[in-house]
């Protein structure tokens, strides 16, 4: 949970960028690539993922440009980038503009529950996080080269010239 507006700027500029690495990496072809047979695909992962900055940014009370929640999946990748670049950049500004550091600690309802302001901040972040997580074992089953997130990929430890981790 943040308490410091600082904290989660600082924090969501981190995860924001992680995001967009992985985002960059998609190819048009990939959001096809199913968890299980009839199961989500990567692409509906990665758009869900996109759509939540507004949608959860919206049911928070903050205002952002963002597409509706039912918007439909675009069938290009980079729409996808483009769509998460605006929407994300627009996120620590509203937060700023809407609410006082001493507001983190007050209370909102989100999703039937009461949160504190600064609760649905971390969980905003830790649901793109695990995601990404999904993302990512999907994007190697779609043989795309998988960007480190938290620290170097497979790919990334051969291109560095060393052993690739085991």
């Amino acid at each position: 949970m943040f308490t410091r507006m600082a904290d989660f700027k600082a924090g969501w500029e981190v995860e924001r960028e992680a995001t967009l690495k992985l985002l960059r990496a998609l190819t048009d072809a990939s959001l096809a690539q199913e968890v299980a047979p009839g199961s989500r695909t990567l692409g509906r992962i990665a758009w869900h993922m996109v759509l939540s900055v507004g949608e959860m940014a919206r049911h928070a009370g903050l205002p952002i440009d963002a597409p509706p929640d039912n918007a439909p999946m675009p069938a290009a990748a980079r729409e996808f980038v483009e769509t998460y670049e605006r929407a994300s950049a627009q996120l620590p500004e509203a937060v700023e503009k809407a609410w006082s550091e001493a507001d983190l600690q007050g209370t909102i309802e989100m999703y039937g529950e009461q949160w504190t302001r600064g609760k649905a901040l971390a969980v905003l972040i830790a649901h793109q996080t695990h995601h990404r997580g999904q993302m990512t074992v999907l994007m190697r089953q779609a043989g795309l080269p998988v960007p480190g997130v938290y620290g170097p990929s497979r790919e990334e430890w051969a291109a560095y010239g060393m052993p690739v981790q085991a």
